[in-house]
């Protein structure tokens, strides 16, 4: 089955994996901290997203993580780093599991372990995360109102509140890298369109995991989640940490769902995520 997918760079491949939504724009944006003269980015749109489509018959974990392996095969590469963002983390695990002569790392930030669902949205929510005219909107406020589109991405998925929030807003917005991160970042989580199917799949299999077989990834794992993030629950990253054999936790304090790339350590941990996924 076709897979849209590119890569971006050269040197050690690394493997992006989206969220839930998402799509390869996502990955673009997620994978930006990784230079293109030391790696090589293998962006994908995963099942249901974008340009891949869903094999009714073919739609589990397993099956994506089987449809990825055929990704590397297809561009000619033995092993990669993984890393994957929150719903990507089931096919990731899958993945490193399945085929663990792919894989040489994983880092997993704010990644689901076991299973999740989204949080049932308020009206104004849904229509700016789950429809059509919502992704107008979020476009336009990207474009034009920077700090109202930061601070609803961030009011959305994490605990944050009051003061907090606004001072992590301010701080992010003060920062170019964080600042187009948020920015770009927000274009992708629309669930409507091109993304619905995927979407749909996510929450059906997500929602149904009983385990990921953790304890059968042998390869070394760096987990990376917020502790106010409210979109998926820390406790994911500190059961993975305590069920896979290889793993280590960064917690980061008053962490949102976009801690890996907004946090004011995000430069220290990003660093140490490029050391993790080198051979």
């Amino acid at each position: 089955m076709h897979v849209e997918a590119t890569t971006r760079g050269a040197g050690v491949p690394v493997l992006v994996l989206h969220g839930s939504p998402g799509g390869i724009d996502a990955a673009r944006v997620m994978s930006r901290f990784l230079p293109e003269d030391t790696f090589r980015s293998v962006l994908v749109s995963r099942p249901g997203y974008l340009g891949t489509p869903l094999d009714p018959a073919h739609a589990s974990i397993d099956d994506e993580a089987d449809l990825l392996a055929g990704v590397l095969d297809g561009l000619g590469i033995d092993r990669v780093g993984v890393l994957a963002w929150s719903g990507g983390g089931p096919a990731a695990y899958r993945l490193a599991a399945r085929h663990p002569d792919r894989v040489h790392a994983v880092v997993g930030a704010s990644a689901v372990s076991g299973a999740w669902a989204p949080a049932r949205p308020h009206p104004a929510e849904y229509v700016v995360s789950h429809t059509a005219v919502g992704a107008r909107v979020s476009g336009w406020l990207a474009a034009h109102a920077p700090r109202a589109t930061v601070l609803g991405a961030m009011s959305g998925v994490s605990s944050l509140r009051g003061r907090a929030l606004r001072d992590h807003v301010s701080d992010v917005l003060a920062d170019p890298d964080q600042r187009a991160f948020m920015l770009d970042v927000a274009a992708t989580g629309n669930t409507s369109g091109r993304h619905r199917t995927g979407w749909s799949n996510d929450v059906r299999t997500l929602g149904a995991i009983t385990s990921l077989g953790l304890e059968e990834v042998r390869v070394p794992v760096l987990l990376v989640h917020g502790d106010a993030d409210t979109e998926v629950l820390p406790v994911h990253s500190t059961r993975a940490a305590s069920e896979l054999p290889d793993a280590e936790l960064v917690m980061l304090p008053g962490g949102t769902h976009f801690a890996f790339w907004d946090h004011r350590d995000a430069a220290a941990v990003q660093a140490r995520a490029r050391a993790h996924l080198t051979p």
